[in-house]
């Protein structure tokens, strides 16, 4: 009786027998197998809006208006209707339920954007105790010709904006604006989000800002880092630039006088003839590398030839790429790489992986994108790469390699199927460093409770190609019983040749779920999958 896997044998095994220490909560969750999202309501009739997510406490869903100038954030209910006698079925229940709000409750709209900024759809972060969203709007992107300081091939944004907003009730509590700058806001891509450290990655200027989010609402300035690492770096470097200026005028006895005019000039000079902050940090610890691989005095200037100076200028040309990630509250994970990977994004360019302290500034580690060590630390210790919420508790349990045995299993299977181990590493590499929020908690994609095909559909928020055929979650434990179907909409044939996406929002911990499909030139459907 206690291995039925019904409700009742369930209710009954919790009541009578305690779960072994520790296993308290993957014993309740054991209950998802039967609390599943089996109903699909069907091109529900809702707004028109782009609808983002659903934050991880599960109280808010966000989504944007179609002119990207207002955010529309609703309150998941449940659905409760009441029905007379022989009213009461199934088909009739699908009918009234066919509105958006008999699932959701709109709680407010806010204007964010105006007639030349817009709302990036893509972008929105949200605080462990989910009391602050952050958003970002962006005017038109422009190419701008380089300036000092600045990096060849990235697009200008004349504005971009960063909105702290009150989740309960919509006031827009600080903002943070960055000017003829770019960010990558694609999947938040550019933007880290630690506890209440916030991190933006500058790629035109090369630096990294760091700024707290104060429980007040305020965003903070912390530190930039790039340039320079220290907060007194540039003060240094102009008063020793002013203090050489005036001692060579006095000695060849010119007055001396130092115009607002003179100390610009002379920082823009520095930042020619200056290695950044970064940059050096990164040299010198790549220098001390080769240095310290080589015991022997006599082969020694030998052996930094080969692995320093050969490549120095590669070194010299490296700069940060799009993605940022805080690994814990002292230590950054960076990306390097040349200035066509940056721009293009393309996989086969040489990229570096360093972590960066912020207390020391200092360069702590440094790997090639097909380092075996690197991937050994990744596959081993998957976990610590993925900065994890301390609440909610749920949130916790997203199935990785480091922690599942059946996502272990097909890395392995992953593993064993690559032509060359090298571009296996170079691959499974590519993901870091990882964006920030970018995975659903939801229990349906623990693969301890159920298997799928993970090209059509994961934990990762990404638009997929839509199928004509239904997305089947099928029982670990029973592996022969499906236990329920996902499908796009009511007709996902594509006779027309229109390529169609899909995207889909699962609620962290409630059997419903919100399938958006979305054509070229054609309405977006929505459809509502849940239990009832």
């Amino acid at each position: 009786m206690f291995k039925s896997p019904n409700v009742a044998a369930r209710v009954f095994k919790r009541e009578i027998i305690a779960p072994r220490p520790g296993a308290s909560i993957n014993f309740v969750r054991q209950f998802y197998e039967n609390l599943v999202p089996g109903c699909t309501i069907s091109d529900i009739d809702c707004p028109d809006h782009s609808f983002r997510k659903f934050t991880d406490d599960g109280q808010y869903l966000v989504s944007f208006s179609r002119n990207l100038q207002d955010i529309i954030v609703f309150r998941p209910k449940w659905l409760s209707y009441s029905f007379k006698g022989e009213n009461c079925d199934h088909q009739t229940l699908t009918q009234k339920a066919k509105k958006f709000d008999s699932f959701f409750t709109h709680l407010y709209s806010i204007s964010l954007g105006s007639s030349n900024e817009s709302i990036c759809k893509e972008f929105f972060l949200y605080l462990e105790n989910h009391q602050f969203g952050l958003f970002a709007t962006t005017t038109q992107s422009h190419e701008l010709p380089s300036i000092d300081g600045t990096i060849l091939g990235f697009p200008s944004i004349e504005k971009i904006t960063f909105h702290l907003v009150r989740l309960n009730d919509g006031v827009i509590m600080d903002e943070k604006s960055f000017r003829n700058d770019y960010v990558s806001l694609i999947h938040s891509m550019g933007v880290f989000l630690y506890e209440n450290l916030l991190c933006v990655l500058s790629l035109r200027y090369q630096t990294i800002h760091i700024l707290q989010v104060r429980e007040s609402g305020n965003l903070v300035d912390v530190r930039s880092i790039g340039p320079f690492c220290l907060e007194d770096d540039e003060l240094f470097l102009n008063s020793h630039s002013q203090c050489s200026e005036v001692v060579n005028k006095s000695r060849s006895g010119e007055s001396v006088h130092l115009s607002t005019n003179n100390i610009h000039h002379q920082q823009v000079a520095q930042a020619n003839s200056f290695l950044s902050g970064i940059k050096q940090r990164l040299l010198s610890f790549i220098f001390r590398k080769a240095w310290n691989e080589e015991p022997d005095p006599s082969l020694r200037v030998q052996h930094l030839k080969k692995k320093f100076y050969y490549h120095f200028q590669d070194y010299l040309d490296l700069i940060m790429l799009k993605q940022v990630q805080i690994l814990d509250r002292q230590h950054l994970l960076l990306k390097f790489g040349s200035v066509d990977g940056g721009v293009r994004m393309a996989d086969h360019h040489l990229a570096f992986f360093a972590v960066y302290n912020m207390e020391t500034t200092e360069i702590v580690a440094f790997y090639q994108n097909s380092s075996e060590e690197l991937y050994s630390l990744f596959e081993r210790f998957y976990d610590y790469f993925h900065a994890k919420s301390r609440e909610p508790l749920h949130a916790n349990f997203i199935s990785s390699h480091s922690n599942n045995i059946y996502a272990l299993e097909q890395l392995q299977i992953m593993k064993s199927k690559a032509s060359s181990l090298s571009q296996y590493v170079k691959k499974m590499l590519g993901s870091l460093p990882y964006t920030c929020q970018s995975q659903s908690p939801s229990p349906y994609f623990d693969l301890s409770l159920f298997r799928y095909d993970e090209k059509l559909i994961s934990a990762t928020d990404r638009l997929r190609h839509s199928t004509d055929h239904p997305l089947k979650f099928i029982s670990r434990r029973q592996p022969n019983v499906l236990k329920f179907k996902i499908k796009t909409g009511v007709d996902s044939s594509s006779a027309d040749g229109r390529a169609r996406r899909s995207s889909f929002l699962f609620h962290p911990y409630l059997p419903l779920v919100l399938s958006i499909q979305q054509t070229y030139m054609q309405p977006t459907v929505v459809n509502i999958h849940v239990r009832l």
